[in-house]
């Protein structure tokens, strides 16, 4: 019997990460390396809130307006600007209960959640259900296509500080008191981390499972259990480790795109030069009168002058432009080249994620297993274990009597 289990995890970006989850979450790649995302069904998706512009330039719009400060962040890149929930079911939970139609009710209610936890609607760049991606073992169970449906939040972890007045004011009574009070981007602060009653550190942001369970179970919806994303994430840190390093990569893939980018675009503009050598082609048929009766050409002092002088720019721009455009075909193919490694590293992530999160889910029965009976299934394991070296030293003593 299959264990509907309500999962909601929360990750941080950096600026440089922000076109990687925008192209994914928005399906702007062209292909995909995971076979199971549909392009043809990129329609069904559900936004519940979707931004005109890319996740930096609504994120910079928000800064530029003064709803949120970046005060206290490091300017070298590093800083997490950027946080994305993302809310799960396994597959099975929605066909069970009306399939594309309830998803849509389903996380319209975990939407509004996401907005309580976030603290204002502002804040969320883009609210996205997934609805294209097939779940290849339950349609091979029952025979269809059945796709599997989350809710993906991106939006800037924001908290509200006091920034008061230091000994350096001049009025003295004033020193210790609030100056002013500001909505600081902060992920730390936001999720700040916590000990378990183990002793471990822990992100508080796991707390999100109880809330998220409570919350749809407060609004109706029946038949799920809670997550554990902590366990996962214990047991599963190798699949999770190669998942983020294929992102950082892709990341700083990225930035190299965007700087040959930068770099073309600046060729282009002075290319455009030679528009201007053409505009004073022009001129040259204006300089100089035909004789009466001859073929020859009279020219003024002052036209003769003006034609040596554009003769001798027109060479020196023509050079330049020659260099340009060679300069500016080797870029281009580069860019090129760097696009294509960029676009297959994002495939690769995309892959990596969707076999972390079927192996968690294959995973998770044994977790659940430890959780309820752990010292019956330590005693399972050890007696694998040990069967297994026995299998082992019984190799060893056939190979060392041949």
């Amino acid at each position: 019997m299959i264990i509907n289990k309500t999962v909601v995890r929360n990750q941080a970006y950096t600026r440089s990460s922000c076109g990687v989850r925008e192209r994914h979450n928005e399906r702007k790649n062209e292909s995909y390396y995971n076979a199971d995302i549909q392009l043809e069904r990129v329609p069904f998706n559900v936004h519940f809130k979707q931004s005109e512009d890319t996740y930096e330039q609504a994120f910079d719009k928000l800064l530029a307006d003064g709803f949120i400060s970046t005060r206290g962040l490091k300017q070298d890149g590093s800083a997490k600007i950027i946080d994305e929930m993302i809310f799960d079911v396994n597959t099975s939970y929605f066909e069970q209960n009306g399939g594309y139609d309830f998803a849509k009710k389903f996380y319209e209610e975990a939407y509004q959640l996401a907005v309580k936890e976030i603290g204002d609607e502002r804040y969320i760049l883009s609210a996205v259900m997934h609805a294209d991606e097939r779940n290849k073992a339950v349609s091979e169970e029952l025979g269809r296509d059945v796709y599997h449906y989350h809710l993906h939040v991106v939006y800037v972890p924001v908290v509200e500080k006091e920034i008061k007045w230091t000994k350096r004011c001049k009025d003295k009574d004033l020193v210790g008191k609030v100056k002013e009070v500001i909505q600081q981007v902060s992920h730390s602060k936001k999720w700040p981390k916590f000990k378990d009653d183990d002793g471990n550190w822990v992100n508080s942001y796991s707390l999100l499972q109880d809330r998220y369970f409570k919350h749809m179970k407060s609004a109706g919806f029946k038949d799920f259990e809670r997550g554990d994303y902590k366990s996962t994430r214990k047991h599963l840190s190798v699949e999770e480790y190669k998942v983020q390093q294929e992102q950082k990569r892709s990341a700083e893939l990225g930035n190299s795109i965007k700087i040959k980018e930068n770099t073309s675009a600046k060729l282009d503009r002075k290319i455009g030069t030679q528009k201007r050598v053409d505009m004073q082609k022009s001129e040259f048929s204006k300089i100089g009168k035909k004789a009466t009766f001859t073929d020859e050409i009279k020219l003024t002092p002052k036209e003769f002058s003006k034609l040596k002088r554009l003769a001798r720019t027109g060479i020196e721009v023509q050079n330049e432009n020659d260099e340009l455009h060679e300069e500016l075909t080797k870029i281009k193919f580069n860019y090129n080249q760097l696009q294509h490694a960029y676009n297959g590293l994002q495939d690769r992530f995309d892959k990596l994620w969707d076999d972390f999160r079927k192996l968690r889910d294959k995973a998770q029965p044994f977790f659940d297993a430890v959780k309820f009976a752990p010292e019956r299934i330590k005693s399972v394991v050890s007696e694998v274990l040990e069967q297994r070296k026995q299998r082992k030293r019984e190799r060893g003593m056939d190979d060392g009597t041949r």
